[in-house]
């Protein structure tokens, strides 16, 4: 099991994936997340901390506070995705986005595609120092990608076991779909929606792939990059459908590929597109 956890990586890798998620960091607060600021001006009443901010005695969001966090955030986010002072600019951005989030769930509504990326924030520090070309292997590296790894699964299928504890076997025969797609279904979802038995084969799939997603793990490496494959097509057909994105967790998802390989194919083409430039016409 140590060997697993620690299985080692490319530096390189977790530096290119430290990169998207902090970039994705700023990205969610001034695109995705924006109205969190507004919670800032919301009677403290209406506050209903999460159990880790009642444990940590975390105070009520006040306009001071929400403001604060989301410029101090927006600087840390960026100035961590250069790859500079990767312990003390991703701890910070780790707290603060975390902040963030316990802002942003605070007053009923609980977003589980946040998770894997939490999990990413939280370990990506660990790593110390890594470079894009960075190709020496590193245990440390491959413990925090593991981990990401763990927790992008544990969404799945943790979503599994939250649908069956509470909706039992009978959410697979429900009307689930249904009622999401009278809701925000787009016309692709319209259009194939009355196709007899379509959305409870489709409940019935989503269920099994959740259940057995945890299978990823023990695949070889050709076809465990197929089912990643498969896992970004789901979400691609689920925005498609019912307009839901789980952006961050498909951020955080990224910890399964061979990033640097992807790096380095896009080098070379930027380096023989170079070469084809200065050769002289003529």
């Amino acid at each position: 099991m140590t060997k697993w956890l620690f299985a080692p990586v490319p530096r390189g890798r977790v530096a290119l994936l430290r990169t998207v998620v902090y970039l994705f960091a700023a990205l969610d607060l001034v695109v995705f997340t924006p109205w969190v600021r507004a919670h800032g001006s919301v009677d403290g009443q209406l506050y209903q901390p999460l159990w880790i901010a009642r444990v940590l005695h975390l105070p009520v969001p006040t306009s001071l506070l929400v403001q604060s966090i989301f410029w101090l955030l927006l600087v840390a986010a960026l100035a961590a995705a250069t790859g500079r002072a990767p312990r003390l600019l991703g701890w910070t951005v780790f707290l603060l986005y975390f902040e963030w989030m316990i802002i942003a769930m605070s007053y009923g509504k609980v977003d589980h595609d946040r998770f894997g990326f939490l999990v990413a924030l939280a370990v990506l520090p660990t790593c110390g120092a890594a470079r894009w070309r960075d190709r020496e292997p590193s245990e440390r590296a491959g413990w925090a990608l593991r981990m990401v790894q763990l927790a992008v699964v544990a969404t799945y299928f943790l979503a599994a076991w939250a649908k069956l504890r509470y909706g039992g076997p009978e959410w697979m025969t429900g009307s689930v779909l249904a009622r999401a797609i009278l809701r925000r279904g787009t016309e692709l979802a319209h259009l194939i929606a009355p196709v007899p038995y379509l959305l409870i084969l489709a409940q019935i799939g989503i269920m099994a792939f959740e259940l057995a997603s945890p299978l990823v793990f023990a695949l070889p490496e050709k076809w465990r990059l197929r089912a990643v494959a498969f896992f970004y097509s789901f979400h691609v057909v689920t925005f498609s459908m019912i307009t839901i994105s789980f952006l961050p967790h498909l951020v955080a998802l990224l910890a399964f590929l061979p990033l640097e390989r992807a790096a380095d194919r896009v080098a070379e083409r930027v380096r023989r597109l170079r070469e084809r430039r200065a050769v002289p016409v003529g």
